[in-house]
């Protein structure tokens, strides 16, 4: 699995918006992709990003129904990064300038 394959998007989510204030950033992670993975990737995505610690959480997809159809909603890997205290900040959608 190559670096680029591990981080597939960030969680845009009101919970994760706050964390990044304590420097920590979600991302939408590969499911085979282990923490080792995960900060190197970071680390190499960001220029500067030094990586403290990484919390994993495996979410299982949640049931659905369409009428009289049934289904699961897909299953998907979410990394926490919570980044060290002289670590660059990452500028996921320029939130230094949001007032």
């Amino acid at each position: 699995m190559h670096l680029s394959e591990v981080i597939l998007r960030p969680v845009v989510t009101e919970q994760s918006m706050l964390a990044i204030d304590d420097n920590k950033y979600t991302f939408e992670v590969d499911r085979r992709a282990n923490k080792t993975h995960i900060k190197q990737a970071v680390e190499a995505m960001f220029e500067g990003a030094k990586v403290a610690k990484i919390n994993t959480i495996n979410v299982d997809g949640k049931a659905k129904r369409m009428g009289r159809y049934q289904g699961f909603t897909r299953k998907y890997k979410k990394a926490v990064v919570t980044l060290t205290a002289d670590s660059k900040r990452i500028e996921l959608f320029g939130e230094d300038d949001a007032e």
